[in-house]
This record gives C-alpha cells, sequence and structure tokens, in this order.
C-alpha cells in the first residue's frame, strides 16, 4: 500500500487520541466538591505517596501508601469497604516484607492483630485491640512456633496472669497483673521446670514471705 502524507497525518492522529483517551484522569472532584475516582499524591522528591480510588469523598478498594525512600514495594496496603468504616491493613518493610496484618478504624486498629517474624510468614505475636488499645489476650511465639509469653490487657495496661515459656515449652515465670503493676502471687522456675522462688506482690513490689527453693541445677 502506498503510504501518503494523509494516510501518515490520520495514522498519527488515531495514535494521538488513543493515547489521550487511555490516559487516566485523576485527582477529581464531584460536584459536591467530594474526592471521586483514581487518587495519587507524591512526595516533593516526585516518589509515589499513595495511591487509591474515592467515592464522594470515602475511600473504597486497594490503597497503596509507599516510603518516601522507594517506590518499589507499598509499606501499606488498606482495603476499603464501600459499607463500613472498617479497613483491612497490612505493614511492609520496604523490601515488601510483611511486618503485621489486622483491622482499623481509622487511625485506631480494633480486633485481632498479627505480628510476624522478619521472613514475613513465620507468626511472632498475636494482640488484641480496643479503640487503638490493647484490650484482651496477647500471645508472643518463637521462631519455632512455641509460644514465648501469654498476657492479658485491660484498657492498655497489663491485667491478669502472664506466663512466659523457656524455647523448649518450659514454665520459667508465673505471675499477676492488675491494672499495669504486679499484683499476687508470683512462682518462678528454672529451665528444668524446678520451682526456684515464690512468693507476693503489691503494686510491683515484694511483700510478706518469700521462698527460696535449693536449686541444684
Amino acid at each position: 500500500m502506498k503510504v501518503t502524507v494523509s494516510n501518515l497525518l490520520i495514522i498519527f492522529l488515531v495514535s494521538f487520541s488513543a493515547t489521550v483517551f487511555s490516559q487516566e484522569k485523576v485527582n477529581q472532584l464531584d460536584a459536591q466538591g467530594k474526592r471521586t475516582g483514581i487518587w495519587k499524591k507524591y512526595y516533593n522528591n516526585k516518589r509515589i505517596r499513595y495511591e487509591g480510588t474515592f467515592e464522594a469523598g470515602k475511600e473504597v478498594g486497594t490503597f497503596k501508601f509507599y516510603s518516601e525512600v522507594s517506590s518499589n514495594y507499598p509499606v501499606i496496603i488498606k482495603e476499603f469497604s464501600s459499607n463500613s468504616n472498617i479497613a483491612k491493613v497490612s505493614f511492609y518493610t520496604v523490601k515488601g516484607i510483611l511486618l503485621s496484618k489486622g483491622e482499623m478504624n481509622g487511625k485506631n486498629r480494633v480486633g485481632m492483630w498479627l505480628y510476624f517474624h522478619d521472613d514475613g510468614k513465620t507468626l511472632m505475636s498475636e494482640e488484641n485491640y480496643e479503640n487503638g488499645v490493647l484490650n484482651g489476650s496477647s500471645t508472643t511465639y518463637y521462631k519455632s512456633g512455641k509460644v514465648t509469653e501469654t498476657k492479658f490487657y485491660k484498657e492498655g495496661k497489663l491485667h491478669g496472669n502472664l506466663k512466659r515459656f523457656s524455647s523448649d515449652g518450659i514454665l520459667l515465670d508465673d505471675v499477676f497483673y492488675e491494672e499495669g503493676k504486679l499484683n499476687g502471687p508470683a512462682k518462678y522456675y528454672n529451665s528444668k521446670g524446678k520451682l526456684i522462688l515464690s512468693g507476693d506482690y503489691k503494686d510491683d513490689l515484694k511483700v510478706g514471705e518469700w521462698v527460696n527453693f535449693k536449686d541444684e541445677d
């Protein structure tokens, strides 16, 4: 086919129009002045800060947030619902390794949160939150999966029984807290599970008689 100037002009216009229409419109406002559609914001160094979609000013779907020093992986991913204020949130290192995940209501953590060892896969701890404050049971784990510690919180303060274990699963500490302070009976064991010390606490202070058991190990 003979290529003429007219043909070249038509090809150029078609290509140009396709490019223009394929470009996404970003950072738009609706008739009420609320954010709508795809939004992207950038740091002063031109790296992307976040990208996500709004409907009538509300975040919906997936939002990705990036570090100012790297755009290779998002450091936060939030999954929003159109009919709820609760978002599923995951935190990552700048290299894309998972650090923790759970749910948030605004800036407050809610429900159970999971934290991971440096491989981003092995569970390191699980905690419970109410309105951004620790509340309820909390458990930490060795990388082997065995329990390191179990404890309880009430309105952000340790409250209830706390137990610590060796990497072999042997109970080492067995104490009680009330509103962030040691209160009540306490027992301490050696690495073989033998009781070596027991007594009582009152507001973080040892009270009454404490018994030292002979540790032959």
